[in-house]
């Protein structure tokens, strides 16, 4: 069989794979949901969702850095990786021991593709339907919600010393826009962009994601007393997880208007 990945890359599978490797939580948390918790082999020490499951599933490393001799012992019939989460240097080792399937997420229609796409890969055309039908529901009606809601320009950081924004397109920013947040580093030539004292002053608000550095409720009390602005500690988990995550996102979402 041969399928497509998101950067377009021919993987040929001789079957429907069983065991399974994920680099990515977001994507580890999926295929979970997609039904696969018993496929997979191996995972990486973020992938934390859900409980207990490193407990469960055999660590290979983090999402930049893996053992390779380790996944190779697992012996894994396809391994899930990602365009901006896993490195090059990587990608190239890990197709020397299994087939390797690649996303590329910058939009909700992307992660939509990939859901359905897993779906097909792992015959589980079913559940990956209902997930992405659930994500497209969601979406429609918190855009039904916010209709009355006026724009604001917001400074979303994910990093302390030196601050970091999310910038143009990335998941993040997509999912600014959805609640209608104008993103003031939507035009930086960066992805993740440096935060210089200035930018700060643009904002109407500031939100401090609580990953990847882990902002904390004290965060939002210092910024609040320095720069006079709105300040919200945000989970960062759905506003940069793909994947099924988005089935609850909205909700979540809902809480920060």
């Amino acid at each position: 069989m041969e399928f497509i990945d998101q950067l377009y890359r021919k993987v040929y599978l001789p079957t429907t794979p069983q065991r399974i490797i994920s680099l990515v939580p977001s994507q580890t948390e999926l295929l979970i949901a997609l039904g696969l918790r018993n496929n997979l082999v191996g995972i990486t020490k973020f992938c934390v969702h859900p409980q207990n499951l490193k407990s469960e599933i055999p660590i290979v490393g983090g999402t930049k850095n893996v053992n390779f001799e380790k996944i190779k012992s697992l012996r894994p019939d396809i391994i899930i990786c990602n365009k901006e989460e896993n490195t090059k240097d990587m990608v190239k080792e890990l197709e020397k021991i299994a087939p390797l399937w690649i996303s590329d997420i910058e939009t909700i229609d992307d992660s939509i593709q990939m859901i359905i796409q897993l779906g097909e890969i792992f015959n589980k055309n079913s559940k990956a339907s209902e997930i992405a039908s659930k994500i497209d529901f969601e979406v429609n009606k918190f855009r039904e919600f916010l209709k009355s809601f006026n724009t604001k320009k917001v400074l979303y950081l994910i990093w302390k010393n030196p601050y970091m924004a999310a910038g143009k397109s990335t998941f993040i920013d997509s999912l600014l826009q959805e609640n209608k947040y104008e993103n003031i580093f939507s035009d930086a030539s960066d992805r993740y962009p440096e935060v210089d004292p200035e930018d700060f002053l643009k904002a109407d608000l500031i939100l401090l994601s609580t990953e990847p550095y882990p902002f904390k409720k004290a965060d939002v009390t210092a910024f609040t007393n320095e720069f006079k602005k709105e300040v919200k500690l945000v989970n960062g988990e759905f506003f940069s997880w793909y994947g099924s995550r988005l089935c609850s996102a909205f909700e979540y979402f809902k809480t920060l208007h």
